[in-house]
């Protein structure tokens, strides 16, 4: 199953308007954008489970 971001990588383009710019995105592109997505996300995930651990302290 692919994830929303997938689709979206997957679908992104820069869509230029006739004024000289590339119309999709590179495969090498499109794999740093879901490395970053990727690592933004488990960073996410760490912090959440800083405050899972915080909170269970507390109680």
């Amino acid at each position: 199953m692919m994830s929303y971001i997938g689709i979206m990588v997957d679908e992104m383009c820069e869509c230029g308007n006739g004024n000289g710019m590339r119309n999709f995105l590179t495969k090498d592109e499109k794999l740093e954008i879901l490395k970053e997505y990727k690592k933004n996300l488990e960073s996410e995930a760490k912090g959440v489970g800083e405050r899972i651990k915080e909170l269970e302290k507390n109680n």
